[in-house]
């Protein structure tokens, strides 16, 4: 049964493919919705209105997209007043061809339009399928950002907070680039008054997000040197950003993501090493190890340049813990590249890694390379060879915080085992431990007793802070 059984109101799902802009959006998506009156429900069966808020990053996502609307095809023949919403990377990428693929579809947005999704409903209802993709963001200052629109955030302790909208990267696997448009910073006020407004809420938890956060700010400033502003200089304000809202009062804890190692400065590890509240986590992608690789997805370092920050990061900020993204298979990728990536990630003792085979996406420069493809018998035996040296740093790392108190925030019961409670440290990792109830968003206190590759198991301590929400939080009862 849905939340919002025995009303009259209409009921809206979003299911949300892709990274954690995506679920941003997605949660602007829900905001929009119950401005205009609809309520939210999880029940398929339930909803008047459906959103797939898409990625198009790999390959699988066009096929969990056109999966899904196969299955809701079905669904929308049982109930033909169901409106069925693509949104996203995907369809900014595929615009009609979801249509012409799935003629079920009622309405089409990309990434640009995300403030017109009620409107187009409405437009949908009386005129028709609609698609409407912006090539790009032609909107006043407040439409720009999803963190200006309204939000239905998923928990009440943590929100994301954009800094910047686009990538003026032009790495050669990557389709960013083509459907979130040019780099765009957000005005620096306008983000601290947002932060502000979540702590005032009880949010304790923001992670800064952009497609390249620590370019965030050179735009702007450039505009400022080019409207004659003597004061303007052309460096980025990603460092101060993060003291500053580091230092908002309610702030217990400051997240970004994600970075580039190539714009990466000692002045952002600073930051993070002098403001207690910013998270001991950088998340840094390599990709590969190999400089001929690099140099043809144009990243614009070396694997040694790459180690290089990673130690001076690691020097400069106690704890850090470091994740990273590899790519396996990259066109034209020999033997010999790939183990330069082996060493690569043995030497820099990642805690874990996101490791992907490399898909090739219509549009970008890699897949041009069809020549260059690599064998997948080999490829798929790189991918585990790479996941044990991966997974060997990480259970090491693991291993070495057993006997440490961490302080956690509590995100719920384990999804596997509902008589533990899981916490998340600073450092991003998982704590699974026991205890009574702890409502979900409280800080405590918990000591490390067992390591595993993905998770640590523990003991509480204490619960160093009790969660204060407006809203109506669960609290676990074991």
């Amino acid at each position: 049964m849905s939340e919002s059984a025995g009303t009259d109101a209409k009921r809206y799902l979003v299911r949300t493919f892709g990274c954690q802009m995506n679920e941003h959006d997605s949660e602007r998506i829900a905001g929009l919705l119950e401005d205009d009156g609809y309520e939210r429900t999880d029940d398929e069966s339930a909803a008047d209105v459906i959103v797939l808020n898409t990625c198009c990053i790999r390959e699988n996502a066009d096929n969990k997209l056109y999966g899904t609307l196969g299955h809701l095809k079905a669904r929308k023949a049982e109930n033909p007043d169901l409106q069925i919403v693509v949104g996203g990377c995907l369809a900014q990428k595929d615009a009609e061809l979801i249509q012409q693929k799935a003629g079920h579809v009622d309405v089409v947005f990309g990434t640009f339009n995300v403030h017109r999704v009620s409107e187009l409903l409405d437009e949908a209802r009386d005129t028709g399928p609609i698609t409407e993709i912006w090539t790009e963001a032609a909107l006043d200052e407040a439409e720009a950002f999803p963190s200006a629109m309204p939000v239905r955030r998923e928990v009440d302790h943590a929100a994301w907070v954009t800094i910047q909208i686009g990538c003026d990267n032009s790495c050669a696997f990557c389709i960013v680039p083509a459907v979130r448009g040019v780099e765009m910073s957000r005005p620096y006020d306008q983000i601290l008054d947002e932060v502000r407004t979540f702590a005032a809420d009880g949010v304790t938890e923001i992670t800064l997000l952009g497609q390249n956060v620590n370019s965030y700010g050179r735009d702007l400033q450039l505009a400022k040197r080019q409207a004659g502003d003597p004061s303007a200089r052309l460096r980025p304000l990603f460092a101060d950003l993060l003291r500053d809202a580091g230092a908002v009062e309610g702030i217990r804890r400051v997240r970004y993501t994600s970075p580039h190692p190539k714009d990466m400065t000692p002045e952002v590890f600073a930051a993070m090493a002098e403001t207690p509240t910013v998270c001991p986590h950088l998340h840094f992608p390599l990709q590969s190890g190999s400089d001929k690789v690099l140099a043809e997805m144009h990243r614009g370092y070396t694997g040694e340049r790459y180690l290089s920050k990673l130690a001076q990061a690691r020097e400069m900020v106690p704890d850090l813990a470091v994740t990273t993204d590899i790519i396996v298979g990259f066109p034209g990728e020999t033997e010999a590249d790939f183990e330069r990536t082996l060493e690569v990630a043995a030497a820099a003792e990642f805690d874990s890694a996101y490791t992907f085979v490399y898909s090739p996406r219509p549009g970008t420069e890699a897949a041009e390379r069809v020549d260059d493809f690599c064998d997948p018998e080999e490829v798929k035996d790189r991918y585990s060879r790479l996941r044990m040296v991966i997974e060997r740093s990480g259970r090491r790392r693991h291993e070495a915080r057993v006997g440490n108190v961490e302080e956690v925030v509590i995100e719920g019961p384990s999804k596997k085992d509902p008589t533990q409670i899981t916490g998340r440290t600073g450092q991003n990792k998982l704590i699974h431990f026991p205890s009574g109830p702890i409502k979900v968003g409280s800080y405590a206190t918990v000591r490390v007793t067992e390591a595993a590759t993905q998770y640590l198991k523990g003991e509480l301590v204490e619960v160093t802070h009790t969660a204060r929400h407006r809203t109506k939080i669960p609290v676990l009862s074991l």
